[in-house]
């Protein structure tokens, strides 16, 4: 192999390293190790500014780093944090210089004190309302500048551009392979669209289902639902969709999910059905939709938005007999009806804000 050829593998390797962990679906898997990395590195260039030009009192803009973005991994989250992390700490700054000018104007350590417990009362009255945590952060921030009084206004000066610098760096840092929010969302519901479609074909092809299994399942079905819900903020500053649109669509998930635990657990009621056909089949809809959530789990995971308008297969299903419409099975064909119908609808609604939720484009994330 001559050295052109090895060179050209090396480059293509690291390429392929590179796009892996570029891929959004590696950022998600690995989300808590890049937050990691992203905060320890933020950390590191916070230490070796402050202390290469021995800058006093650098241990502030460690804290700054921490406190802007230590608890930040969704850039929908960093948008709206860090702004308001950034506000509160450049506010507290100023009341912190404030009281420090106002100590040595009157030279009353009272007047200090008395107006501090004013401006941490204020706070308090706002951090219980829409802006609690720059109120909050405001307060915090403002006694780490002015200290309790025994601090010179240099000294405060110096904090404050240590808070300053930290929380520039936090927000630089921020937006280093940042984890999206829309693409975690997305992902949640694809692997709980997945999981329906194998316990419903369970269910249509008759399978027994083990109880401590399925139970498993739908606590793990429940778990994404429940981190779903709690996206939503965030997928929203990011895509630009209603909140009322993603509030639809996260009802009807859990509405699929409550319908096919339902299905589940009625499934020793119909132990006589005919081997092999599960009781529920009764329409060639109920057949097809195990397809339609796997197109649709299918779309969310590598952004293939055709995959919502192809029409599904139905294979030919002899209709219901009068054995199969017994007084067991009825209220149980009714639930998989509805069941039928909160998929399609899902389908629909995620069809509809394609545009923005499918961010690379209908271009495969990993495929």
């Amino acid at each position: 192999m001559d050295s052109t050829t090895s060179t050209s593998l090396r480059r293509s390797r690291f390429a392929r390293l590179f796009h892996s962990i570029a891929s959004p679906y590696f950022r998600y898997r690995h989300a808590a190790m890049i937050h990691a990395v992203r905060v320890g590195l933020a950390m590191a260039v916070s230490i070796a500014v402050t202390t290469g030009i021995d800058m006093p009192h650098g241990v502030w803009a460690s804290v700054s780093v921490l406190v802007v973005i230590g608890g930040l991994q969704h850039y929908g989250n960093i948008r709206k944090k860090a702004g308001e992390r950034a506000m509160g700490t450049a506010l507290g700054a100023f009341f912190g210089l404030v009281l420090i000018l106002a100590q040595m104007l009157t030279g009353s350590v009272m007047v200090f004190f008395v107006l501090m417990c004013v401006i941490a009362g204020g706070c308090a009255y706002y951090a219980i309302g829409k802006a609690g945590y720059v109120a909050l952060l405001t307060a915090i921030t403002m006694v780490i500048v002015s200290g309790h009084g025994d601090l010179p206004l240099a000294t405060g000066l110096w904090r404050t551009a240590n808070v300053m610098i930290g929380v520039v760096i936090a927000l630089g840092f921020s937006f280093v392979l940042p984890q999206y929010a829309t693409y975690s969302w997305r992902y949640r519901l694809a692997d709980n669209l997945r999981a329906c479609a194998k316990l419903y074909g369970a269910l249509l092809d008759g399978t027994p289902l083990v109880a401590e299994e399925t139970t498993r399942r739908f606590y793990a079905m429940s778990q994404r639902l429940v981190q779903s819900r709690g996206l939503m903020e965030s997928v929203a500053k990011e895509t630009n969709v209603p909140m009322a649109r993603l509030e639809e669509i996260q009802r009807l998930h859990r509405s699929i999910l409550a319908a096919l635990e339902m299905l589940a657990m009625s499934m020793s009621e119909v132990a006589g059905a005919a081997p092999g056909r599960f009781a529920i089949a009764c329409s060639p809809g109920e057949y097809a939709v195990r397809q339609q959530l796997l197109q649709m789990a299918r779309a969310l995971r590598f952004g293939r938005v055709s995959l919502l308008y192809r029409a599904v297969n139905v294979p030919n299903v002899p209709p219901c007999t009068d054995a199969d419409a017994n007084a067991a099975t009825q209220g149980m064909h009714w639930v998989a009806i509805r069941f039928v119908e909160q998929v399609d609808r899902l389908r629909l609604r995620l069809s509809e804000i394609e545009r923005q939720w499918n961010i690379e484009g209908a271009r495969p994330l990993n495929p």
